[in-house]
């Protein structure tokens, strides 16, 4: 009789071991499915972000239109480029484009003048052969229809001018030292970035790259050469 109790006890101890491992087994398997679940839903969250940022990125970009335009002035008594216009637009009916600039321009004194409260999201940069202007001064102008804000958006046209020196309005535009070497400061008027005294007069036959450079979105980037000749106003087209 003792034998046969001790028998019933191990086969009841033997299964309570059974039910112990086989629900350490359940809990562990249900632990690493929650752990491949979640890790499959934030792969795929991760996967959906990338993908909307690429078309964002892909949608925000700036489109050059019609002709670029460059205008030379007298700097003392040598003619040089100092300014170069062209317009921009939206492509692909994309995200605005943030075109809050730097500077504005109004006719008077020097120009460009640096606007303190502006925040402006886009730069500018000029290269040629003899030098490179990392963050030159620009100023825009929305042209045609548009609702009166700074974000270029799907429709709407706006003339970006990269001031390279400074003008001086007080001068007639033909005289000598109607354009002027930028400074290190904006007190006394005038952009600061451009071309320096201790940097190249842009005359004929120059070859430069501008490219603006949106807060999203690829960079715009405008090839040209100065023709051989300077004339107040050039298209380089």
């Amino acid at each position: 009789m003792n034998q046969r109790g001790t028998g019933l006890r191990e086969r009841g101890i033997t299964g309570l071991e059974t039910s112990i491992v086989l629900i350490a087994f359940v809990v562990v398997a249900s632990v690493f499915a929650f752990t491949v679940l979640s890790a499959g839903v934030f792969s795929s969250e991760a996967a959906k972000q990338t993908i909307f940022s690429g078309l964002k990125e892909t949608r925000a970009r700036l489109r050059q239109n019609g002709s670029v335009f460059a205008f030379s002035a007298q700097a003392g008594t040598t003619q040089s480029v100092y300014k170069i216009v062209f317009i921009v637009s939206n492509s692909l009916a994309g995200e605005p484009i943030d075109l809050t600039p730097p500077y504005t321009a109004d006719g008077t004194g020097l120009d460009p003048d640096f606007d303190a409260l502006a925040d402006p999201a886009t730069i500018l940069s000029y290269a040629d052969e003899d030098q490179r202007l990392g963050d030159v001064p620009w100023s825009v102008n929305f042209i045609g229809n548009n609702n009166n804000d700074l974000l270029l958006e799907d429709g709407e046209k706006a003339e970006v001018t990269v001031w390279l020196m400074d003008r001086d309005n007080a001068v007639a535009e033909t005289a000598p030292s109607a354009v002027q070497f930028m400074d290190t400061s904006t007190a006394n008027g005038g952009g600061i970035g451009g071309v320096e005294a201790t940097g190249t007069l842009i005359g004929k036959s120059t070859r430069f790259v501008i490219e603006l450079t949106p807060q999203a979105g690829a960079a715009l980037s405008i090839q040209r050469s100065i023709p051989p000749g300077l004339r107040a106003v050039m298209n380089l087209n």
